[in-house]
Order: C-alpha cells, then sequence, then structure tokens
C-alpha cells in the first residue's frame, strides 16, 4: 500500500455506552498514517477525534497514551532518584553554610539531574539546584561560573525567585545583574526530531508541539527537552542553547507490545477501505476489547495536502457503518481541527442512524449551532440541508456547496 516502509501509529480513543449490557458498546478511533508525511500528524488529528467524540453522551474517551502507555526509562528513573538523594543532602549542607561539601555534592547532584531528564515533569529541584551552585561558587569566589549557573536558572526558568531568608545579598544581587546582561538577552533555536515523527516535545515541563518541531527564540544556557510517544520509551536531554541552532534527533524505541500492534496496521489500513473488514478487525476488537472503531486514514498528497479517510465500523464483524473522505490544503489558520471534527461527528452520526438519540443531553436545540442549513455536517447530527427537496430542475438547487467540507 506504501512505496516506503514507515511505522504505522495507532491512535486509540475508547469510548462506552452508558446503558447496561448487553447494549454497551466500546469505541476506538484509529489514526493510520500511511507516509512519513502524514505520520507527524497522528497524535494530532487524534486529539482533534477524542474532543469530538466528547460531545457524545455515554462515550469515556481512552488515549493512546492509556492504551499504549509511554515506556519509562528505568536509567533516568534511578538517575532522578540518586539525584533527589543528593539535593537534600547538598541542601541540609548550604543551610549550615558549608558551602564546600555543598558545593562538591551539587557538582554530583546536577550530573545526575542531567542523565535524569527522561523521567522529569517538571524542573522540580532542579531549578533550585543551580541556584545553590551559583551562591556556592560565589562564596568561593568563582564570579564568572556562578554567573554561568544563574544563566542556566534563567534559562530553565525566567521568573524563579530566589527566597530572600536563604540566600546572601549579595547573590540576590548577582542573580539581577545577570539577568540584566547582555549575555542574558542572547536567544537561540533547537530543532527537534525522532524517529518516528509525531512525538509530543516538551521545554521545561511545558508542552511545545510535535516532531519535527523547532523551539525558537530560547534563552541561552541549559534547558530541558523531554520527548514522548505512546508505545514508545520516553527520552529527554539537557540542550545546551547558544546563539546557532541545536539540534536533538533521539530516535525512539517501541515497546515489544506496540510493534505486534504495529504490524497489524496496514492490513487494517487495507481493510478499511472496503465495504467490509476482516480477520485485522476482528483480531484488533478482540486484542483491545473493542466493539466499534473510527478509522482514519491519512495520506500526504504530492500538491502538498492532506488526504484523510474516516471510516466507522462494527470491528467485530467487519461491517462498515458509514465512511468519509476528504483532502485539506494545509493548516496554518487551525482549520484541520474542524474539519477533521466535522468528519468524526458525521461518521458517527450516521453510522447510528442520524445521530439524534447520541447528543448529550435531550435538549432538541442541544449542539446545533444554527447553521444547520449552512453545513449539513455541523455538530449536532442533525442533515436537514441534505434532506430538502429540490424546489426546481436546476441540479444546484438546495446544494449549498459546502457539502465536501
Amino acid at each position: 500500500m506504501r512505496s516506503t516502509p514507515a511505522l504505522l501509529c495507532a491512535l486509540l480513543a475508547v469510548a462506552t455506552w452508558a446503558a447496561p449490557p448487553p447494549t454497551d458498546r466500546r469505541i476506538a478511533a484509529l489514526v493510520i498514517p500511511m507516509d512519513k508525511g502524514a505520520e507527524s500528524k497522528v497524535l494530532k488529528l487524534e486529539g482533534f477525534i477524542n474532543e469530538a467524540l466528547t460531545e457524545y453522551q455515554g462515550f469515556t474517551v481512552k488515549t493512546s497514551d492509556e492504551l499504549f502507555g509511554v515506556l519509562p526509562d528505568e536509567d533516568a528513573a534511578a538517575s532522578l532518584k540518586r539525584a533527589q538523594t543528593g539535593f537534600n543532602e547538598s541542601k541540609a549542607d548550604f543551610d549550615n553554610r558549608q558551602y564546600e561539601p555543598a558545593e562538591r555534592k551539587l557538582r554530583a547532584t546536577l550530573k545526575e539531574f542531567d542523565k535524569a531528564v527522561p523521567a522529569m515533569k517538571t524542573c522540580g529541584n532542579l531549578c533550585d539546584a543551580w541556584a545553590m551552585y551559583g551562591a556556592v561558587l560565589q562564596a568561593r569566589g568563582d564570579v564568572e561560573e556562578a554567573k554561568l549557573a544563574v544563566l542556566n536558572l534563567l534559562a530553565l526558568a525566567p521568573g524563579f525567585e530566589l527566597d530572600r531568608r536563604k540566600y546572601p545579598q549579595d547573590f540576590l544581587s548577582l542573580k539581577a545583574q545577570v539577568a540584566t546582561s547582555r549575555n542574558a538577552q542572547l536567544r537561540g533555536n533547537v530543532q527537534v526530531k525522532t524517529k518516528p515523527s509525531g512525538a509530543r516535545v516538551f521545554l521545561n515541563g511545558e508542552f511545545q508541539g510535535f516532531t519535527p518541531v523547532t523551539l525558537q527564540t530560547l534563552p541561552i544556557g541549559k534547558t530541558m527537552v523531554r520527548v514522548e510517544k505512546p508505545g514508545f520509551r520516553q527520552v529527554g536531554t539537557m540542550v545546551e542553547i547558544t546563539p546557532d541552532e541545536t539540534e536533538y534527533s533521539p530516535e525512539l524505541i517501541a515497546s515489544s507490545g506496540f510493534k505486534a500492534f504495529d504490524a497489524l496496521m496496514d492490513r487494517l489500513a487495507a481493510e478499511a477501505l472496503k465495504d467490509k473488514g476482516g480477520s485485522t478487525m476482528g483480531s484488533v476488537a478482540k486484542t483491545l476489547g473493542l466493539d466499534r472503531g473510527i478509522i482514519a486514514i491519512v495520506k500526504e498528497l504530492d500538491s502538498g495536502g492532506t488526504e484523510v479517510t474516516l471510516g466507522y465500523f462494527e470491528l467485530k464483524t467487519g461491517k462498515r457503518l458509514a465512511i468519509k473522505r476528504a483532502t485539506m490544503q494545509g493548516d496554518e489558520f487551525g482549520q484541520m481541527k474542524g474539519e477533521i471534527q466535522r468528519m468524526t461527528t458525521w461518521v458517527i452520526n450516521n453510522g447510528e442512524g442520524g445521530g439524534d438519540k447520541v447528543t448529550r443531553s435531550g435538549d432538541p436545540l442541544d449542539n446545533r449551532g444554527g447553521t444547520e442549513d449552512w453545513n449539513a455536517e455541523d455538530r449536532g447530527g442533525r442533515t436537514q440541508s441534505r434532506d430538502k427537496k429540490k424546489s426546481g430542475k436546476d441540479p444546484l438547487d438546495g446544494v449549498s456547496g459546502t457539502e465536501d467540507w
């Protein structure tokens, strides 16, 4: 089905009816990239689909993180544990103004924090460690090294506030001096790529986007970059930001369970393009405990657009309930989110026979935006414009021009 092999990523959002058994139905949405370009959009599209599914009563959305998990880096976790121990010991010495042993322990602690980045969700005690390290360096007279420590602190947490009861006044003054210095005004970029692409990127604990992505205008100094993708081992590193562009390109390692599941995706995509699925759908249903499936096949076009085919299936039998295809030209203004959500709403509502029975509340106007006559696929499940009778012989009578949107 593809000219070049690419690691397939399956993204799932599982929903369950609130009604008691045997009417319980579990549904999953799988987004399958058919090429390298589409691969980077997988997690983003999963988020769009999940958001659309939350509009429906009784759905419990399960993300790919819940189904596949992000494998922990055991070495990083061990380093983080050692770093926390070293931090506590260093802090005790620092608080007692025993700066020589504090400096020695802080140096070792910072090295452990460097190795612990894949296991760190926030800056945590790392910022405090850099602050204490800068203070002890200044106390021994190494002012230039102390300034570098402060630059690293500001790169990690620009708004970090020093405890005036803990730090001497001369170090408070040094931090203020560094914060307004020429070096503190310098900026650099870091380009983050992964294989496979489409992984989430976090900068000092804050989500930035999906790989490949360039993190721009970052303050110089050491900054914490962490990357994660469901079904793969977490990775991360301390990146030294300089005025020149830096690159971080880790190769992600998949879990054995995800590899086994990923091997089914080519066949699942092939079945999704047919009127009726086969054994692969049945296998997915059994393995993941699913009844229904939303299967999205994503393909990058030579023209630069993205083609998305979205199907709604009864996985156990392979019966196709609804299917829709759309071509999107870029996402410069965020229009892809609306398109994917309209497609999701359309296949669910049409697969369920109109969709009125699955809207969130009993209010007949709930989920109606007032534009249903403009677009037959607006959220709410109504298809009035599609059902209107033509008033004349004009073949375009009753057609809004937005049906394919």
